[in-house]
C-alpha cells in the first residue's frame, strides 16, 4: 500500500477565543497533584496483566515513591479487578493519607458494582467518564450532543445518590473521554453540567480530568484547550483541573508541561510511560524535569535502579535504556569530548564547593537518583578519550596521570576497545594501564642501582640487554637524572626527560607511591612509563625504564 497523506486532516478544535496566557510563563513553579494510573491504565495495556499479588506489591511501591492518589482499577470490569480493591481493604494496605481511585463508565450497573467494591474504604475518588468527541458521537454511539451530555449528567447524579446513601463523602472525578477530539465549547458545556450536579465545595472539591485520549495536535494546541477550560469552568476555585496525556505523537511530557502552565493542577500518568498504544505520560520524566529546574516533585526517585528492577519484574516490560533519567545509558558518556567536559565539570563542582549543579551534559546529578559516576557516567569504548579514561583511573584506582599521558592512555583504551569490539570495564582499563606502562623490561632491564653523593649524584647501574650484562657509572643532578644518563651512555640513546610526577597511591596502600615519566626523542615524540613501589626512587627508575623501552620499540 502506498502512503497517501491526503487521507488525513486535522481532527482537533481550537478554542473559540485566543487562549495564550500560558506562553507568558517559562517554568512550572510547584509540583502538581500526582495520580498514578499504573494499576489500571498501565495494567490493561500489558500483554500479560499483573497477578493480584504483583498488583499488591506494585501498589506498595507506588506508596513508597510518594503517590497520594492511586487509581487501582476498573472494579466492574472483572472479578480480578474487583478482588484487588477488596484485598487492599481487607489487608489494611491503604495508608490514611493515600486516596484510591476507581474508574467507571457512566452506566448504571457499572457504577453500582463500582460502589460495591468500595465497601469499608474511607478515602476514594470515583472517576466516571463517557466519550464526547465528534467522531465517537457520530461513528460509535450515533447520538446527538444533547444525548451524550445527558449520559454524563445521569452518571454524575448516580454517583451523588450512591455516595449519599452509603454515608461516605467520596470525591468525584469526571472525564470527557477523547477530550482532544471534542469541540472545546461542547466539552465545557458537558463538564459544567456535571459540576452543576455535584456543586463542589472547598472541603469536597471535584476533579475535572481532560485526557488527550489520543494526541491529535501539537502541544501548544492542547495547552490552549486547557487554558480555555480553566478560565471558563464553573466553581473553578473548588475544581481540581487534571490532565491525562497519552503519547501517540510522542509529546506526552510536552502536553503535560504546557498544560500545567495553562492552569492544570493535577497529572494522571504512569511510571516509565506504560499504557495503551504508545502509552501515558511518563511521570518519572515529568517529575525529574521539574527536579532539574529546582522544583521538589514530591516523589522519591532516589533509587532509580531498584524502582526499574521492580517495575520490570511486576510488569514484564523493559525500561528502555535511553528512557530519560531512568534508562541504563542516559548518563553514560562514550564520546571523548563529552567525557572530558563531564570529568572537568564534576571536579569543578567538587573543588569549588558549589551548591548549584551546572555540570556539562548532565541535567541532574546522577547520584541523586542512586546512580554513580564511574559505573553509569564515564563509559569506555572506541569513541572514548583521555578525559574519561583519566577520570576512571583516578576515581576508581587513585591514579592521577599527567595531562599528556592521559591522552596516550586514552588512545590505548580506544584501540583496545576497537580491537575487541566491546566496552571496557574500569577494571579492564586499569589492567590495560598496568600492562602498557608498568614493568616493561624489554629490551633493557635494570638489575641493580647504587648511589653516592659527590658533586651531585654518582650512580652505578647494572643493566641487561639481549642477555648481555653491563655495569655503567654515570652522574647527574639527581638520582633519576643520573640513572637516565647511565642508560644513554651505555646504549647510546638520545632523549630528553620532559615530565616527572609522583604521588601516593591513596586507593591502594598508603605505603606505596607511583611515579610517571615522559621522555621525548629527537623528533619530538613522547613516550611514557609508570612505576609503583614503596621506594619512590625505585618507582621512578621503573617508570623511566618503561618509557625508554617504549621509545626503543616505538610503542606510544
Amino acid at each position: 500500500m502506498v502512503m497517501d497523506n491526503r487521507k488525513y486532516t486535522k481532527q482537533y478544535y481550537l478554542p473559540p477565543q485566543p487562549c495564550l496566557d500560558w506562553t507568558r510563563r517559562d517554568s512550572i513553579e510547584a509540583a502538581p497533584q500526582w495520580c498514578s494510573v499504573d494499576l489500571r491504565d498501565g495494567n490493561q495495556a500489558l500483554v500479560v496483566p499483573m497477578t493480584l499479588e504483583q498488583k499488591v506489591r506494585f501498589f506498595q511501591m507506588l506508596v513508597d515513591i510518594g503517590f497520594k492518589e492511586i487509581e487501582v482499577g476498573f472494579p466492574a470490569a472483572s472479578e480480578t479487578e474487583f478482588q484487588f480493591l477488596r484485598t487492599l481493604a481487607q489487608r489494611n494496605l491503604i495508608p490514611e493519607d493515600v486516596t484510591v481511585q476507581v474508574l467507571t463508565q457512566a452506566r448504571e450497573h457499572i457504577i453500582r458494582r463500582t460502589f460495591e467494591s468500595l465497601e469499608g474504604i474511607r478515602n476514594a475518588i470515583v472517576h466516571v467518564y463517557n466519550s464526547t468527541s465528534s467522531v465517537q458521537r457520530e461513528q460509535v454511539f450515533g447520538k446527538s450532543k444533547e444525548e451524550v451530555l445527558q449520559i454524563a449528567v445521569e452518571g454524575a447524579s448516580l454517583l451523588q445518590e450512591l455516595s449519599d446513601s452509603c454515608g461516605t463523602k467520596y470525591r468525584f472525578e469526571y472525564s470527557p473521554e477523547s477530550f482532544t477530539g471534542t469541540e472545546p465549547e461542547y466539552a465545557l458545556e458537558v463538564c459544567n453540567a456535571v459540576l452543576d450536579v455535584w456543586k463542589p465545595t472547598s472541603d469536597r472539591k471535584a476533579v475535572i480530568n481532560l485526557p488527550s485520549t489520543v494526541q491529535l495536535s501539537m502541544p501548544h494546541v492542547y495547552a490552549s484547550q486547557i487554558e480555555f477550560m480553566s478560565k471558563n469552568l464553573k466553581y473553578r476555585d473548588n475544581v481540581i483541573l487534571s490532565l491525562h496525556p497519552h503519547n501517540d505523537r510522542g509529546s506526552g511530557v510536552a502536553d503535560a508541561e504546557l498544560g500545567l502552565l495553562a492552569g492544570a493542577q493535577r497529572i494522571e500518568g504512569t511510571l516509565f510511560g506504560n499504557g495503551e498504544r504508545t502509552g501515558n505520560v511518563d511521570i518519572v520524566t515529568l517529575a525529574l524535569n521539574m527536579y532539574s529546574q529546582g522544583v521538589d516533585p514530591k516523589l522519591k526517585f532516589d533509587n532509580m535502579t531498584k524502582i526499574s528492577e521492580r517495575y520490570e519484574a511486576y510488569t514484564g516490560m523493559p525500561v528502555y535504556e535511553r528512557s530519560p533519567y531512568s534508562g541504563a545509558l542516559v548518563f553514560a558518556a562514550f564520546s571523548g569530548s563529552h567525557q572530558d567536559a563531564i570529568a572537568k565539570g564534576i571536579k569543578y563542582y567538587e573543588t569549588h564547593s558549589r551548591n548549584l549543579w551546572t555540570v556539562p551534559y548532565l541535567p541532574i546529578d546522577p547520584r541523586d537518583i542512586g546512580r554513580s559516576y564511574d559505573a553509569d557516567v564515564i563509559r569506555i569504548n572506541s569513541q572514548s578519550g583521555k578525559g574519561g579514561v583519566g577520570y576512571i583511573l583516578e576515581q576508581d584506582f587513585g591514579l592521577r596521570l599527567p595531562r599528556k599521558m592521559r591522552e596516550a592512555m586514552g588512545y590505548a583504551a580506544k584501540a583496545a576497545s576497537d580491537h575487541q569490539h566491546k566496552e571496557l570495564s574500569p577494571q579492564e582499563v586499569f589492567e590495560l594501564f598496568k600492562q602498557r606502562y608498568e614493568n616493561v623490561t624489554v629490551p633493557y632491564e635494570i638489575n641493580e642501582v647504587h648511589f653516592k653523593q659527590h658533586n651531585g649524584i654518582i650512580t652505578e647501574v647494572t643493566t641487561t640487554c639481549a642477555g648481555r650484562r653491563h655495569v655503567v657509572i654515570a652522574s647527574g643532578n639527581g638520582r633519576l637524572n643520573a640513572v637516565s644518563n647511565a642508560l644513554k651512555k651505555i646504549y647510546h640513546l638520545e632523549y630528553n626527560l620532559v615530565t616527572y610526577e609522583e604521588h601516593a597511591l591513596e586507593s591502594s596502600s598508603s605505603s606505596k607511591a607511583i611515579a610517571y615519566v615522559g621522555i621525548e626523542n629527537r623528533i619530538g615524540e613522547v613516550y611514557w612509563g609508570a612505576g609503583v613501589d614503596v621506594d619512590i626512587i625505585r618507582a621512578s627508575i621503573d617508570a623511566l625504564l618503561t618509557a625508554v623501552n617504549h621509545m626503543t620499540e616505538g610503542v606510544r
